[in-house]
């Protein structure tokens, strides 16, 4: 076997050299091109003209076979340039993973996990559990699901930044014994228990979320009926011939529990969700029908569609309904046996060169009528088959773009779509290929994700566009695909594909897919993809949640230009609003800006509730000598609904270098028709790091949504902050309450403060209440936030923030919020505590109403110079009405 030595950068060299011969040859024909092309005539008679014209026309067809030839020559240029590239990518590719795998080397032998990258997920049926991430960044795994009967794995836990892995789900029930000819089926087993979620980021993320708890057993189906006799292969299917008498189904078996949810991180992220029980089996059904005969594959030497399933056969006649098992679903009495199951079509097989579409996957086969029932009620009409998956796109040649994946096969009637294939990957330059569309199906097929882009010189790399999601006749539409990522190793700018559209259906609108992520290790600008919007369910289903914004990270110390993630989708209009999706993270670890992405908006619920807005992408400057500015992005605003949503949480923003970060603002809650106004987001956390001399803001939470008869929602919390270096860490104060006609809402709680170098610590003060109606409570003042020193010798000041004061209101006056607690952890610290006062209640504007009590004073806990909060005044009564008792003072002490 011969082999083959390529140098790249010669190659290189040699297309700058054939360019350079052709820009001298253009130069030349370029200079001489106004002599040849319009030769002047020696004289006025018309043989001087005759020879002038002869030698301008020999002038002018030497250009234009000059320009054909240029374009030859340019066109070698590009292909000798895109191979020297090739090669390139394919050495920098090689050197990326062994780097890699060296820094990862030792704290994998000694601890077992390693030091960056995400935990291996558990083999699916095994109930394995996840593996761990890495030490310094990466997710959990997640854990396999169980088998049969068996509990699902565990979620990894995530090392000082990532989000814990999910738990497996628990396995299904074994499903019940199937009895003989005209016999009742066995029971089904219990289902197997959810695995726990894996615990968030020691410093930063979310807690996985539990393992959904397996499904009973389905009871033993009875006694099935013989098989018809299939057609014969072809262009079409023959029908199975119709099955005998079915036994009496068996007894569902008891769901399994859900599993529990994972920790959240220290600092930020939300816990998991404990994993839902599973459902009981349900009662088994009568004897099935013969299968139908299977459709014949299409045999040609392309890309072709497999063929469809044959149609399933007659069921035989249903036996008695099962009886109602432990939390199962009883069979019903008399009904006709399910129908034979069609057959699943088969999966079109694309060629993965030269860039061409993915064949279309195989349509599922028509599942079969159901028989007669005891007492003439017709079977359920049988399943359709699984529509097959689509084809993969191809992949790009140099400069090319990828293929677009093949699209989903539709199901048969009742079935499951196929999901679509994944877009080709491309070369440099170029732009991934968009993912195939999901099937149609009972539940809408997944859209297929967007290829992947690599760019190396000054063109820009963008990922391909995730797939549609598959339309549902009966359940919920299928998911967007992901947007493709992009990498980046030059001068151009990288972007991430956008997320693909959400299907529709019945039963609610799918989720709309992810924007693609980003990594930039030369001086380029970095992009995150824009996440999908949720589509809209109209007044007859449940809108679809936003796709989340793609992150984007840049990794060049030198490179001064912008990191920026993508902004969430907005949840989409329906009976229930969907959610916005989350802003993309972003991290600059060069000397440039470093923005998150806004999170989505939440969806308008007509008749429930307003979706809930997206949380702002968090924003970090990663290098001790970044002038560069981080920001977060937004949060998303609540949906509007019979119940407001609530608006998202503010991006936090960090930095490890000379500018302060600029924490994002919650979103505004959603407002309610006649519920409650929906909770203002919670304001981004504010941190500087050990090397910054800048100080460490919070910032502002949202503002709770009005209500016209319903309560005010309350306003957002103050954003955190925290501070390693030595300037002061201030939390944020918290947002007003919304107005509501049933009372006002609550003011929002200041943000907490910790120092743990050489500055102050500021808690943020509550919000006050917002005044209620006339026959209405005022709305709670907020809590102040606390305020903590963390250093052994730090002699600053911890100061919490003062309680809000109660609103007032007809019925009585809102209560006075609690004022911070002050604390100096160190014993050898000599700094100050002093706890935030409490707030005032608020007073009664109608004779029968009572004031609000006044509230207590913040506590000041350390070893030097310590004093507590004062406690609140209590709010004055109507004529009738009592005032309302002053709030106690807070304590002095030791922590």
């Amino acid at each position: 076997m011969s082999q083959v030595i390529a140098f790249p950068a010669a190659m290189t060299a040699a297309a700058a050299d054939v360019a350079g011969i052709g820009s001298v040859v253009s130069t030349a024909n370029q200079m001489v091109a106004g002599a040849t092309t319009s030769v002047l005539a020696a004289a006025e008679d018309e043989v001087s003209a005759a020879i002038a014209a002869l030698f301008s026309l020999h002038g002018q067809t030497y250009q234009t076979f000059s320009g054909q030839a240029a374009a030859v020559h340019d066109q070698f240029v590009r292909t000798l340039m895109g191979s020297a590239n090739a090669y390139a990518s394919a050495e920098v590719t090689s050197a990326e993973q062994l780097v890699l795998e060296v820094v990862n080397a030792p704290t994998r032998m000694l601890l077992g996990r390693p030091l960056i990258g995400n935990g291996a997920d558990g083999a699916a049926g095994t109930g394995a559990n996840g593996g761990a991430g890495g030490l310094l960044w990466g997710n959990g795994g997640n854990g396999g699901s169980g088998a049969a009967g068996q509990s699902g794995g565990r979620g990894g836990d995530a090392g000082l930044f990532g989000n814990g892995g999910r738990g497996g789900a628990g396995g299904i029930g074994l499903t019940g014994a199937t009895g003989g000819a005209g016999v009742q089926g066995g029971t089904g087993g219990a289902g197997g228990t959810g695995g726990a979620g894996g615990n968030g980021g020691l410093l930063w993320g979310a807690g996985g979320g539990g393992g959904i708890g397996g499904a009973g057993g389905v009871g033993g189906t009875g006694g099935a009926g013989l098989a018809g006799t299939a057609g014969v292969d072809g262009v079409n299917a023959g029908a199975g011939g119709a099955g005998q008498t079915g036994g009496q189904g068996g007894m569902g078996g008891v769901g399994g529990a859900g599993g529990a949810s994972g920790a959240s991180g220290f600092f930020g992220g939300n816990s998991g969700t404990s994993g839902s029980s599973g459902n009981g089996g349900v009662g088994g059904t009568g004897g099935m029908g013969g299968h139908g005969g299977a459709g014949a594959a299409d045999s040609g030497s392309g890309a072709g569609i497999g063929g469809a399933g044959g149609t399933g056969g007659a069921a035989g006649l249903g036996g008695s309904g099962a009886v109602t098992g432990g939390a199962g679903t009883g069979g019903t009495g008399g009904t006709g046996g399910t129908g034979g199951t069609g057959l699943e079509g088969e999966t079109g097989t694309g060629f993965n060169g030269g860039g061409v579409m993915g064949a279309q996957g195989g349509t599922g086969g028509v599942g079969g009528t159901g028989g007669a029932g005891n007492g003439g009620v017709n079977g359920n009409g049988g399943t359709g088959g699984t529509g097959g998956t689509g084809g993969r796109g191809g992949d790009g040649i140099g400069a090319g773009d990828g293929g677009t994946g093949g699209t989903g096969g539709d199901a048969g009637r009742g079935g499951a779509a196929g999901t679509g294939g994944t877009g080709g990957r491309i070369g440099d330059s170029g732009v991934g290929g968009t993912g195939g569309d999901g099937g149609t199906g009972a539940a809408g097929g997944y859209g297929g994700d967007g290829g992947v882009s690599r760019g190396y010189g000054v063109g820009t790399a963008t990922g391909g566009t995730g797939g549609a999601g598959g339309a549902a006749t009966v359940g919920v539409g299928g998911d967007g695909g992901r947007g493709g990522g992009a990498f980046h190793e030059g001068s151009g700018d990288a972007f991430g594909g956008k997320g693909g559209t959400a299907g529709v259906g019945p039963a609610g609108s799918g989720a709309g897919g992810s924007g693609g992520d980003v990594l930039h290790s030369g001086t380029g600008n970095a992009f995150g993809g824009a996440g999908a919007a949720g589509t809209d369910g109209g007044v007859t289903s449940a809108g679809g949640n936003g796709g989340g914004g793609g992150s984007a990270i840049i990794d060049n110390e030198t490179s001064a230009a912008t990191a920026t993630g993508g902004a969430g989708g907005a949840g989409g209009t329906g009976t229930a609003g969907g959610y916005g999706g989350g802003g993309g993270f972003v991290e600059s670890r060069g000397i440039g800006d470093a923005v998150g992405g806004a999170g989505g908006a939440g969806g308008v619920g007509i008749s429930a509730s307003g979706g809930d807005g997206g949380a702002g992408g968090l924003a970090y400057t990663n290098n001790i000598a970044s002038p560069g500015l981080a920001t977060g992005g937004v949060g998303g605003a609540g949906g509007a609904g019979v119940t407001g949503g609530f608006g998202g949480e503010g991006g936090a923003a960090g930095t490890e270098g000379t500018t302060t970060a600029i924490a994002a603002v919650g979103g505004a809650g959603g407002s309610g028709t006649s519920g409650n106004g929906g909770d203002g987001g919670r304001g981004g956390l504010g941190y500087a790091g050990a090397s910054s001399t800048v100080d460490a803001f919070g910032a502002a939470g949202g503002a709770g949504g009005d209500s016209a008869t319903g309560s005010g929602g309350a306003g957002g919390r103050g954003g955190d902050a925290r501070n390693l270096g030595s300037g002061d860490a201030i939390g944020a104060d918290g947002a007003r309450g919304g107005t509501g006609g049933g009372g006002g809402g609550a003011g929002g709680r200041g943000g907490d403060a910790a120092s743990e170098g050489s500055g102050n610590a500021v808690g943020g003060n509550g919000a006050a209440g917002t005044a209620g109606g006339a026959a209405a409570t005022g709305g709670a003042g907020g809590e102040g936030g606390s305020a903590l020193i963390g250093s052994e010798t730090s002699t600053a000041t911890a100061t919490a923030g003062r309680g809000g004061d109660g609103a007032d209101g007809g019925a009585g006056g809102g209560a006075g919020g609690r004022g911070g607690d002050a604390v100096v952890l160190q014993a050898t610290s000599t700094a100050t505590a002093a706890g935030g006062d409490g707030g005032n209640g608020g007073n009664a504007t109608q004779p029968a109403g009572s004031g609000g009590p006044g509230g207590d004073g913040g506590d000041g806990l350390g070893y030097a110079q310590v004093s507590a909060g004062a406690g609140g005044t209590g709010g004055l009564g109507g004529a009738a009405g009592a005032d309302g008792l002053d709030g106690s003072p807070g304590t002095t002490g030791t922590p």
